[in-house]
């Protein structure tokens, strides 16, 4: 484990070193798409309620919330779930814990 900025992450199975921005949008993205395969994810506005934009209950939003985990084998608190009610602030959130934050 470094003391840098970076943290590893879990990508099929294997330790990956480090995470962009860019890496985390998409990870979301098909997060949210397995959970929702019918979205239109470009559709999506990224400052908006991903629960007021597209048809997902609380099973398929904690689905979504345990495929972020798996993908990047980082723990999500119940109480950080709120944070991750929008496309915005899934990023927000995710590259904070992966900093360390």
């Amino acid at each position: 484990m470094d003391d840098g900025g970076s943290k590893d992450y879990v990508k099929g199975g294997e330790r990956q070193k480090g995470v962009t921005e860019s890496e985390i949008k998409q990870i979301v993205r098909q997060a949210l798409s397995n959970v929702a395969p019918e979205v239109d994810l470009d559709a999506v506005d990224p400052a908006t309620s991903l629960r007021d934009q597209i048809d997902i209950d609380s099973v398929d939003f904690l689905n979504f919330v345990i495929g972020l985990h798996k993908e990047l084998g980082i723990e999500i608190p119940d109480a950080d779930m709120p944070k991750l009610g929008t496309l915005n602030g899934c990023v927000a959130y995710l590259q904070s814990r992966m900093k360390g934050s």
